[in-house]
């Protein structure tokens, strides 16, 4: 056996993909848009017909592909996704679409050209620290991804079903990866359905985190510097990508109807 070095250049390293025309764009999108809505369901971030993710559509970039009203996370294929307009419209598809879900996305995606996706769901820690009011604070290292990079919707006034509401949270949430939602749960985009899957995905588990300790007792947190040299080495979109792709190797080669 040979026990030199294997030099950097030959060892594999994955990056997000390149493509060279928009229906390949556009199937990759709805493949990783279904493998994170199925993530979401394996880990329990279902409650009822609550919850969204949607991809921006890389040609009509004012349209966005969503998850159907109604089904659930667990059972989602591609043939299902539907493709929604700029005015709620269904373009594509044969289900219905859930109008919170394009009263929220509808307006994040106008305020946030930079946002491919945006993630929503009503998980139990992310409902949990939503009705304390509060923020994350920096109290791990995961936590530090959204040192001073996610904002507070601080009101609450129903079920959101207009545009107007969801602007109000594409207000809140600013150039930030995530926000809370008062009283109803989280919100992340990302310039992939990986990091805004994965930003949701991390962000619920440091809710968790934060809700333990603070039960736990008094809690230490990360100093300011060290906070904001964290945020910079795991906040960025990219760092949000690579975390995904463990959890989609999981679930392509656990659930092989996701892609019919």
């Amino acid at each position: 056996m040979n026990l030199d070095p294997i030099p950097t250049d030959q060892l594999t390293f994955r990056l997000p993909q390149k493509f060279d025309n928009v229906e390949d764009e556009r199937r990759h999108r709805q493949e990783r848009l279904v493998a994170a809505l199925r993530l979401f369901g394996r880990f329990g971030f279902e409650e009822g017909v609550a919850g969204h993710i949607t991809a921006r559509d890389p040609e009509h970039s004012d349209y966005f592909w969503v998850n159907p009203f109604g089904m659930s996370f667990k059972h989602i294929r591609v043939s299902d996704l539907i493709l929604v307009n700029h005015e709620g419209q269904v373009v594509h598809g044969k289900y219905h679409v859930n109008q919170a879900a394009f009263a929220i996305h509808s307006m994040v995606h106008q305020a946030r050209p930079d946002a491919v996706a945006a993630a929503h769901s009503h998980s139990v820690y992310g409902k949990a620290l939503s009705s304390l009011g509060t923020q994350l604070e920096p109290l791990t290292q995961d936590a530090c991804a959204f040192y001073e990079d996610h904002g507070l919707f601080d009101d609450y006034t129903g079920v959101v079903l207009e545009t107007e509401e969801g602007r109000r949270i594409a207000t809140a949430l600013g150039s930030h990866k995530a926000v809370i939602l008062r009283n109803h749960g989280l919100l992340t985009v990302g310039d992939s359905v990986d990091a805004a899957a994965w930003w949701f995905i991390t962000m619920e588990r440091s809710c968790q985190a934060q809700l333990l300790a603070k039960a736990a007792g008094p809690t230490v947190s990360i100093e300011h510097d060290q906070a904001k040299l964290t945020h910079g080495q795991i906040g960025n979109d990219l760092v949000g990508w690579i975390n995904f792709q463990p959890l989609y190797d999981q679930i392509v080669r656990s659930e092989t109807d996701m892609f019919d």
